[in-house]
Parts: C-alpha cells; structure tokens; sequence
C-alpha cells in the first residue's frame, strides 16, 4: 500500500521514471531493524486514502531535532476534504510531543495548489535556500575520495 502512495505521489510530481523502490526495501527501511522513516495512513470508511513519510533531522542553531516530511499524497477523489490538514495537524502534534523545534517539507515550485495550502497553514517557503543533492554514481565518486 505505500508503494502503490509513493508511485501515485510520483506519477502526479511528473517523476514515476524516478522511483526505484520496492515492498522489500520499504518493509527493510520502514519496519526491520534500522527504521530510518515512519509512515503514517490516513483512512476513510476503512480504506486507505492519503500517506505522509517523515523522519528526523536535526538543527544545530535551534540543538533540537525537527521532523522533514518526505511526502505527503492524497488520493485525487479526496483531496479539499481536510485530510492532507489532518496528516499535517498530526505531525504537528507530534514534533510538538518529541519536542521538535520544527516541521519542514519541500514542494516543487510548479505546485501552486500545494503552496497556496502550505501558506494558509502558516507554513513559509525558505526562498533565500537552494537544495544540493548528491546520489547515484556522483554519490559514489564522492565516497571514494
């Protein structure tokens, strides 16, 4: 069921070619020994409509953890019915209760509706920031030097 979130997640953010993923590695990363995520469901008349993968990081300024939000998908035919506010006011509530100093997420810049419900739940983009990301054969050739 999270895989089949994540590869809808994917289709919608025009990047399904990315996703390598599979209920193995998930099952391993998300539920074996060495969890490195959490994921939590959100269900409607007992079916699964909508998923958000977190995790902790960490801020050296505030010496606190925070929690990232990896993704966050709500199935189209649910969407405007409050459960992406729902999986937020939750994740919330629970850097509140690990005493987090902040929840924080990325968007993709084309994903207007996103950013106009980010910004009425008072979320701000962090524009004077630009994301690096090493992976694949650069991550490698990192690694070895």
């Amino acid at each position: 069921m999270i895989l089949a979130f994540i590869k809808k997640l994917a289709a919608y953010e025009r990047l399904a070619h990315e996703v390598v993923a599979t209920e193995e590695l998930l099952h391993e990363t998300l539920f074996g020994e060495r969890k490195t995520a959490e994921v939590v469901l959100g269900y409607f008349h007992n079916q699964p409509v909508a998923f958000a993968l977190f995790f902790h990081n960490f801020s050296t300024f505030l010496g606190r953890p925070g929690i990232y939000l990896e993704d966050l998908y709500v199935e189209e035919a649910q969407r405007g019915r409050g459960f992406g506010k729902a999986m937020l006011v939750y994740l919330a509530q629970l850097a509140v209760e690990r005493k987090c100093g902040r929840l924080e997420w990325w968007v993709l810049d084309w994903n207007e509706p996103a950013i106009q419900f980010y910004k009425k739940l008072g979320a701000v983009p962090m524009s004077d920031w630009t994301v690096f990301r090493v992976t694949g054969e650069a991550l490698v050739n990192l690694a070895s030097n």
